[in-house]
């Protein structure tokens, strides 16, 4: 393999990106929780510019990561697995139930208390993550579920991001907002006009994001909203959107989505272990993490079979489902993101991020185990044939 293709299957391989992330995150709480952890942990509070790291990592940086989810989104819903109603009906419906039920597991424990805010971190899929444990199967994975996956999580982080915009904002100033959806509604305008220079879409959503910032919206919003004014041709050598994408790639999954899992994973482990996966809200994240997700998946992909709403395509079987539904247990970056937003004290924060880890790698280990069985059946049935 030359140098250029090594490089190319570096930059572009899921796999890669997936094991980046769990390095960066083991790497981080070790640091934390050695003799240097106090210093560690003090750095990600250094202020820049009159704010702390953090408000650059989350607010601004992450704002980056939304615009690439948002131009994947746009890609899928113009030509990819989103464009045929019919074919986006199973991953739709999973979707769905990946959400529900883990939100209705974690809100049997926290309803009504002060941690009810908390629902949203269950519903969400690391699709980085996710992709690259499935990818560690190799050549075994049909494409198909391949498919079902990314179309999955991306119906997932859509669900997600109305859930921020919708719950998750506080003291919204409306002045602010009508500015912001002004300066949407120019970009959509130039992007009907056909103006295909990027420079005036992305100085325009620079000020989005600021009034979106004032206006008591989560600003990550900003970079949803402007992917969809950016303008999309089935002609990539003419659409701006997926010249854009091609670009957001390599920074947001080799720098933005691991700086985000090191400055949010320094987490001190301190105290009774028991105690802190034993508080509600613990116990909600886990389990609607580690048995919400994978029974809401399976269970509308089945009800949507029986009902004859949509057929399994080739080579996919409800246990594959039900392998896959443990996958979209693995919330990670998109889960902690809604704990920095549900959450406000330190550690519930903290104690959070650590259900999260737990629930994360704990449905990576049974999902690969059970692709492993299933697609090792799967395989010596059509050999039997």
């Amino acid at each position: 393999m030359s140098i250029k293709n090594l490089l190319d299957y570096f930059f572009h391989s899921n796999k890669i990106s997936g094991l980046l992330l769990i390095f960066s995150t083991i790497v981080s709480l070790i640091i934390a929780n050695s003799v240097f952890g106090n210093t560690y942990i003090d750095f990600w509070h250094t202020s820049l510019f009159g704010k702390d790291l953090h408000f650059w990592i989350n607010d601004v940086l992450m704002s980056i990561f939304f615009l690439l989810i948002g131009l994947e989104l746009e890609r899928e819903l113009y030509i990819g697995e989103l464009s045929n109603f019919k074919d986006a009906l199973l991953p739709l419906f999973a979707a769905v139930g990946g959400m529900l039920v883990p939100a209705l597991f974690y809100l049997f424990f926290n309803y009504g208390s002060d941690f009810t805010s908390g629902f949203g971190i269950v519903m969400a899929t690391d699709i980085a993550f996710a992709i690259g444990v499935l990818s560690l199967l190799g050549k075994r994975v049909p494409t198909s579920l391949k498919v079902f996956l990314i179309a999955l999580a991306i119906f997932d982080d859509l669900g997600a991001i109305l859930i921020i915009a919708i719950m998750y904002s506080k003291g919204l100033v409306i002045s602010n907002l009508l500015i912001a959806i002004g300066i949407f509604f120019i970009l959509l305008f130039l992007n009907y006009k056909k103006v295909h220079n990027l420079i005036p879409y992305i100085i325009g959503g620079i000020v989005m994001w600021y009034f979106i910032y004032l206006s008591g919206i989560h600003p990550t919003i900003t970079g949803v909203l402007l992917a969809f004014t950016i303008p999309f041709s089935r002609k990539k050598t003419l659409s701006c959107s997926t010249m854009l994408e091609d670009k957001l790639h390599i920074p947001v999954f080799y720098f933005i989505i691991p700086i985000f899992a090191i400055a949010n994973t320094a987490i001190k482990i301190e105290g009774d272990f028991s105690q802190i996966i034993s508080q509600p809200y613990s116990i909600g994240i886990i389990l609607g993490l580690l048995l919400g997700k994978p029974i809401g998946i399976f269970l509308f992909s089945w009800l949507g079979v029986k009902a004859k709403f949509f057929k399994l395509p080739k080579n996919i079987n409800l246990k594959h489902i039900l392998s896959i539904g443990f996958l979209g247990g693995i919330g990670f970056t998109m889960s902690i993101f809604i704990t920095l937003l549900a959450f406000n004290q330190p550690e519930i924060q903290n104690n959070a991020k650590i259900a999260i880890l737990i629930a994360s790698f704990t449905a990576a280990i049974i999902s690969l185990v059970l692709l492993s069985i299933n697609l090792k059946k799967t395989q010596s049935e059509e050999l039997l044939k």
